[in-house]
């Protein structure tokens, strides 16, 4: 198997090509700040990922920044911490400033000179549009979590996202799906038997960060540490023809 059997590139966002877990820690400041204890990095990252994953499963239809001000809330509760209304808003807004990973535009750039790319995230589309502009590339489709009114591990995303798919002639087997997260993307991409691309992001860091763990740790058919080492070895497959 190669890079160069695909003709689309589906991608993860958040944790993938933005650094959500750099715009977390900076968005939740005002609150771990006042939390009294020593919250380490991870601490918090884990914490995140356990309250905004129940509220993914319990309230699916909710858009992203809409939901993130719940999360916020939560954690203030588990830490003991009075928060205004104000200040959660604040945090679902924080979307918009979370930045991009240092070589996800060129890398963009660069795959879309021989691949369509699409975007499948648990975002709503306002936030992901201030994302899209620090990409600096024009996908060929984006399928967000409030367009389809639940949130990645459900099955549902991956059935509307390969069901759109079908409508620009793009099946399965031509399809790469990449991103960081075992537990919102290569869990699923298993059971609907998509070859996944594994952009391990965090892979000198410890545990799952803002991602659940996902139990049983899924397979994948290509790992890379950032996406610019994806784009050398799409590279090196083209110089060796």
């Amino acid at each position: 198997m190669k890079l160069t059997d695909f003709k689309a590139l589906t991608f993860d966002c958040y944790g993938t090509l933005i650094d959500w877990e750099s715009g977390m820690i900076d968005g939740l400041k005002p609150l771990t700040e006042r939390a009294g204890r020593g919250l380490s990095r991870n601490e918090i990252l884990e914490a995140h990922a356990r309250h905004e994953s129940s509220q993914q499963k319990w309230t699916p239809g909710k858009r992203y920044r809409d939901l993130l001000p719940i999360v916020y809330k939560r954690l203030a509760e588990e830490w003991g911490v009075i928060v205004t209304r104000e200040e959660c808003v604040a945090y679902g807004e924080s979307v918009k400033d979370w930045p991009a990973f240092a070589d996800s535009a060129q890398a963009l750039q660069y795959l879309k000179r021989h691949y369509k790319l699409v975007i499948l995230s648990n975002v709503d589309n306002k936030s992901f549009s201030f994302s899209n502009k620090k990409l600096g590339v024009d996908f060929d489709a984006i399928y967000t979590a409030e367009d389809i009114g639940s949130y990645k591990p459900s099955d549902r995303n991956f059935d509307y996202m390969l069901e759109k798919l079908g409508t620009i002639g793009l099946e399965k087997r031509q399809i790469l799906h990449a991103a960081e997260s075992m537990f919102h993307d290569h869990a699923p991409a298993n059971r609907f038997g998509l070859t996944s691309c594994w952009i391990y992001r965090r892979h000198a860091d410890q545990g799952f960060g803002a991602t659940m763990n996902p139990g049983d740790v899924p397979t994948v058919d290509f790992r890379f540490d950032s996406m610019a080492d994806l784009v050398k070895a799409h590279a090196e497959e083209l110089r060796r023809g």
